[in-house]
């Protein structure tokens, strides 16, 4: 089936990446691309699986991470739109390090991996604009990893709020509610459900956030980064 990706342009000019690239590398990717829906509880792609391709998300959410065999799963980040995934392996040439599943029906621009070897065989220079992309999670990796380290429980949580509200430092679109289950949060800040829900509800108290069937309101921006101890105005 056709599909006029062109459309997708203004969405996903939204976010910084791919914003800011040449006209030239914007048009090929959307005009080499194909959409790709997935439902609730599948995998964009597996932990182990070869490079097929990036992926933007148009629609839903997607949480990166890894699921090990007795079912744990150790969550790096949840990305809604208009976030690119799957660079890591365009890189180094080996299997994928994580899964990419929808906690929600997903709806995505997919350019194969064929359509990006051409590309960067013709255009070398293009490369550093996918380096740009990873540079941005690996700055997000250390922020969550200094985080785990250096805060409290209650600082932890309200901090990773604020970063996925904040669209993950210009990953992804910012966003005031977040559609994300209380054990995926704490699986990504090292808390039990118990532990989760409890400092949940004290933000609420505070009208901080609001609590809703499966999704996380942000009441007061301002004070959830008060709370958070991360930022700096």
């Amino acid at each position: 089936m056709f599909y006029d990706t062109q459309g997708y342009r203004a969405q996903l000019s939204t976010t910084p990446w791919y914003g800011n690239l040449p006209v030239e590398l914007q048009d090929y990717l959307l005009d080499h691309s194909n959409l790709v829906k997935v439902k609730k509880g599948q995998r964009l792609y597996r932990r182990g699986d070869s490079f097929t391709g990036l992926y933007a998300i148009l629609e839903g959410a997607v949480a990166v991470g890894s699921v090990i065999a007795d079912g744990r799963e150790a969550l790096h980040a949840v990305l809604c739109p208009t976030a690119w995934i799957g660079e890591i392996s365009m890189f180094d040439g080996l299997p994928r390090p994580n899964d990419a599943s929808a906690i929600s029906n997903v709806t995505t621009l997919h350019v194969p991996s064929s359509a990006l070897k051409t590309l960067l065989e013709k255009k070398p220079a293009y490369w550093s604009y996918f380096g740009i992309l990873m540079a941005q999670k690996i700055r997000v990796s250390f922020e969550n990893h200094e985080s785990m380290h250096l805060l409290s429980a209650s600082q932890r949580l309200a901090s990773r709020l604020l970063l996925i509200a904040s669209g993950y430092c210009g990953i992804n679109e910012k966003q005031t509610s977040l559609r994300l289950s209380q054990d995926i949060l704490g699986s990504m800040v090292a808390l039990t459900r118990q532990t989760t829900n409890q400092l949940l509800r004290n933000l609420e108290t505070q009208g901080i956030i609001a609590l809703k069937f499966g999704e996380i309101e942000i009441r007061d921006y301002d004070r959830l980064k008060a709370a958070s101890l991360m930022g700096s105005d």
